[in-house]
C-alpha cells in the first residue's frame, strides 16, 4: 500500500490547502477569524478523510465523505468572492485545484467500487 502522502488527492488536498492558508491571509478581519478559519479547519479535515481513506479496508463511505467536503470547500470559496474576499483571479486559480481533487475522488471511489 503506498504511503498516503504519496497519493496524488493527497498532493493535489495539500496544495489546495497551502493556497488557501495565503490567500485568507488577505481576508478583512470580519471574515478572517471566521470564515477564514473554518476553510483553512474544512480543508484540513478533508486532507485527514483522504488519509483514512487510504488506510482503511472499507474506502468507499470516507472518499464519500471527502466528495462531500470538498463541496463544502468549494461553496465557502464561492461565498467569498461574493463577498469581495477573493479576487476572481484567485477564485479561478483555486477552483482549478478543487475541481482536481473532486475529479481524483470520483476516480478514486468509482475504482474501489462501493
Amino acid at each position: 500500500m503506498a504511503l498516503y502522502d504519496e497519493l496524488p488527492v493527497f498532493k493535489a488536498s495539500y496544495d489546495l490547502l497551502l493556497n488557501i492558508f495565503r490567500f485568507t491571509s488577505n481576508f478583512t478581519r470580519e471574515y478572517k477569524f471566521t470564515v477564514g478559519e473554518k476553510l483553512k479547519n474544512e480543508t484540513l479535515a478533508l486532507i485527514v478523510l483522504v488519509y483514512r481513506a487510504n488506510s482503511s479496508k472499507t474506502k468507499g463511505e470516507i472518499i464519500q465523505e471527502a466528495r462531500e467536503q470538498i463541496e463544502l470547500i468549494r461553496l465557502i470559496i464561492r461565498l467569498m468572492k461574493d463577498l469581495k474576499q477573493i479576487s476572481l483571479n484567485s477564485f479561478v486559480m483555486i477552483n482549478k485545484q478543487i475541481e482536481s481533487v473532486s475529479k481524483q475522488l470520483t476516480g478514486w471511489q468509482k475504482s474501489v467500487k462501493t
